[in-house]
């Protein structure tokens, strides 16, 4: 009985240690020819676990391990002669040439930029889209809620179909299911193509699930966008009438022109990837120099369709380099090391960092795993602000020469995991615009007063920030 124990024990340690090799070999192989980077914390967490459950773990990564996957490119590059051409030192040069070697599209030229106030704005603005587009509608969002604002959305783009305009949605998997599963098949029915974009229990793309499309954009007949923070669901408009709750405060923008052009390749990029279709024909690529608008700005696709992590290093590159200030809102605070040291050093060579967040968020992991980053800010002097409402809106001003709005947090999920889109401003008008946007917000804050940590809580708050890359 003991020696057939014994062989039993043995042949079970050999098939174990055969399947964490397996596991780590898997691991290793992807991460280095993927170039896949993660946060130490998630590093130490699959490989501890390879070893200790690699029959449970190695399935896992495979389903949501790969971080970076392969993506048609657009055909909108910056030229050669504008990228030697940019001698300029200004930190919208810096940030153009930069974007540039990350191969984003080049800025391109926009007009009638608007900033909205408020939901009730964003609101009219999206009905009048709708209603005045001519050839097509292609809507790209996080969360489409089975409420009122979903309702109303799906019931206009139901009869725009109908009446012959070409209309796409793009729904994420997982938040189609947040929104509660608004009827999707009636608007199939009525001639809209409706997609979802990785949904967890139907896709294909193994090693995907984990990553979500949070880009939200409006394009209507490719000249026109809509763009920012807002989901569609009624508290990120003008809220529920059944509801208590005011809605939350949000950015979102429309502008025209040749960057609308761009948004609506990336769309096409997006819908590709996720029909596991092909593109449709490249439209003309832009030349900004020919345009006569002023303005320019540039559309920053982050996430695993980038062979780099573009915002991640846009925004660490910013910090480092500003001079006078640095203004940044979102609802969530979950930086990486880098990314909040690149902060703090600005904070302490005298450049005005303020961070403005609301007191108490939707989400309680990402409350409870920011007073670590908050702190550090705070010591090294930049000022924190606490809205008493809810405020989902992300945007950050960096010397009032570079503004970037639209989709993504301050945090290792939307940095480092989610599909987002950010519009990098570098027209003066614009800068100024979105700051003072950001500045009235803050009438109404509260200054953070950070509280030394006990032992048990900066414990749990440790605990909390190895959660923090899949908040």
């Amino acid at each position: 009985m003991t020696i057939a124990y014994e062989t039993l024990l043995s042949h079970w340690l050999t098939l174990h240690g055969l399947f964490v090799m397996l596991g780590l070999s898997i691991y290793v192989a992807t991460s280095h020819t993927l170039h896949l980077r993660r946060h130490p914390s998630a590093s130490i967490a699959w490989v501890v676990a390879l070893v200790l459950l690699p029959y449970l773990t190695l399935p896992l990564y495979l389903m949501f391990g790969i971080r970076k996957v392969k993506s048609a490119r657009s055909s909108v590059r910056v030229s050669e002669s504008a990228t030697q051409n940019s001698v300029s030192d200004t930190l919208a040069a810096r940030t153009r040439r930069l974007a540039a070697v990350m191969m984003l599209p080049a800025a391109s030229p926009y007009h009638q930029l608007n900033i909205h106030e408020d939901g009730s704005q964003s609101l009219q603005v999206l009905r009048s889209m709708i209603e005045s587009a001519v050839h097509t509608i292609e809507l790209s969002t996080f969360v489409f809620a089975n409420d009122g604002l979903g309702s109303e959305m799906a019931s206009r783009l139901a009869r725009r179909a109908r009446e012959g305009i070409k209309v796409r949605l793009m729904v994420d998997g997982i938040g189609a299911y947040l929104g509660g599963l608004t009827g999707f098949s009636s608007l199939s029915d009525a001639g809209v193509q409706v997609v979802f974009f990785v949904p967890p229990l139907r896709s294909s793309l193994r090693g995907r699930t984990n990553l979500r499309n949070h880009r939200k954009m409006v394009i209507a007949d490719g000249q026109w966008l809509w763009c920012g923070g807002r989901n569609l669901a009624a508290e990120y408009f003008e809220g529920d009438a059944t509801s208590a709750h005011p809605p939350w405060i949000d950015l979102s923008f429309d502008l025209q022109g040749a960057l609308a052009l761009q948004a609506r390749q990336q769309f096409e990029q997006d819908w590709a990837f996720a029909t596991r279709g092909t593109l449709a024909d490249a439209a003309p690529a832009i030349n900004p120099e020919l345009s006569p608008e002023p303005a320019v700005g540039q559309l920053i696709a982050s996430g695993p369709d980038q062979t780099d992590d573009t915002l991640y290093t846009i925004l660490v590159s910013g910090f480092f380099n500003s001079r006078r200030r640095i203004l940044v809102v979102t609802p969530y605070f979950v930086p990486n090391t880098t990314l909040l040291m690149s902060m703090a050093l600005a904070a302490r060579r005298g450049v005005r960092v303020d961070l403005v967040m609301p007191r108490k968020s939707n989400h309680l992991l990402a409350d409870l795993s920011r007073h670590r980053a908050l702190r550090e800010l705070a010591s090294a002097g930049a000022h924190v602000w606490f809205l008493p409402r809810m405020i989902h809106a992300k945007a950050v001003v960096i010397d009032d020469e570079l503004a970037l709005a639209g989709t993504a947090n301050l945090d290792e999920r939307s940095l480092f995991l989610n599909y987002e889109l950010m519009v990098a401003f570098y027209e003066q008008n614009a800068v100024r615009g979105i700051a003072e946007w950001i500045e009235r917000q803050q009438v109404s804050a509260v200054p953070y007063r950070a509280q030394p940590p006990g032992f048990w809580r900066e414990l749990a708050e440790g605990l909390m920030l190895w959660l923090a890359f899949q908040l």
